[in-house]
């Protein structure tokens, strides 16, 4: 009898790959949804459909009961919102609702995993060092404060049994976010903030689904950085991106405070159609950190994280992607 996971927050760019590779480790998959989620691109899998009310303590623990998920990996979460609040209320609240639910429920789960995030960290303010496990968190954003917040409460879990994924920036197909620049590039044109030297990382989404299963089944209590190891200069995801599309740019370095000046109009605006908006002030100061370079050593040692895909590689495959699906 296969074993069973849930996936939350599974319509989404990361939880296609994640159902993908749980369904290859032949998982019984079933993915938790709001009713209002787009499903279409999901009908090729064999997956089940639930959707959990993570405000409602009880109906949480009906479903849990219901479907005996021997796994949960919760990737549920907004990385848009207009206020502190409200990203502390879906992605700490929600962990909280859901791992209490677990332990209530009686269910007999044998792993809980986490999708967090390095902002949950922040970046060094150097370009010497390296992110650990064990770098003292500092994130600069409400996002990033409230992916910490999650994973606090989770912590406070002890009898649950529980891993901690912190992958940095996630790319590949069906990604609408890192997407925008793919697309700048592809009509010529690299825009930049200001001109300060940066360590950047990345991993492709492939990769984090890869991680995210194996952290099912090894390592408990413990958190794991997430990218494909190296570290990259603010250029090189563009020089990769013209490298394979075989086309030249102009570099644009937009002054730091005129992009900010932009940035919180464009926050005024939205909060008047009661939207989050896609890039904000604290938004433009995370991509201004010095350095996001993160040390993945225990993941290889304790997950068997070995990453498949360089920059260079995963924005190959990203593009061959985004052109059959006639994104770019």
């Amino acid at each position: 009898m296969k074993e069973r996971v849930l996936i939350t927050g599974a319509s989404g760019f990361i939880g296609y790959h994640l159902i993908e590779e749980a369904l290859k480790q032949n998982l019984d998959v079933y993915i938790g949804i709001r009713k209002s989620s787009r499903t279409d691109h999901l009908k090729g899998f064999d997956i089940k459909y639930t959707y959990p009310d993570y405000t409602d303590l009880s109906s949480l623990k009906k479903d849990l009961r219901e479907n005996k998920y021997d796994y949960i990996i919760h990737a549920a979460g907004a990385t848009r919102a207009r206020s502190q609040k409200e990203y502390n209320h879906i992605n700490a609240g929600y962990t909280h609702n859901l791992a209490l639910a677990v332990l209530e429920s009686g269910i007999k789960l044998k792993k809980f995993v986490l999708m967090s995030s390095l902002a949950a960290v922040g970046p060094l303010n150097s370009l010497t060092g390296i992110i650990s496990e064990g770098t003292a968190p500092h994130p600069i954003t409400a996002y990033g404060r409230s992916k910490l917040l999650g994973e606090q409460n989770l912590k406070a879990f002890s009898s649950l049994n529980y891993n901690i994924l912190r992958p940095t920036g996630v790319y590949g197909p069906w990604d609408s976010d890192i997407f925008i620049f793919f697309k700048q590039v592809a009509k010529g044109i690299e825009p930049y903030i200001g001109r300060t030297e940066q360590k950047f990382s990345f991993l492709y989404v492939t990769d984090l689904a890869k991680a995210s299963i194996k952290a099912l089944f090894a390592g408990n209590h413990k958190i794991y950085n997430l990218s494909d190891g190296n570290f990259y200069d603010r250029y090189e995801l563009a020089a990769s991106i013209k490298d394979v599309l075989n086309i030249k740019t102009v570099k644009l370095h937009l002054p730091v405070n005129f992009v900010k000046v932009i940035a919180r109009v464009s926050e005024k605006y939205s909060s008047l159609s009661n939207k989050a908006v896609v890039v904000n002030t604290e938004k433009i100061d995370e991509l201004m950190g010095v350095n996001w370079w993160c040390d993945i050593e225990q993941a290889n040692a304790e997950l068997g994280f070995y990453p498949e895909y360089n920059l260079r590689a995963g924005v190959a495959e990203t593009i061959k992607w985004y052109k059959t699906n006639k994104w770019l």
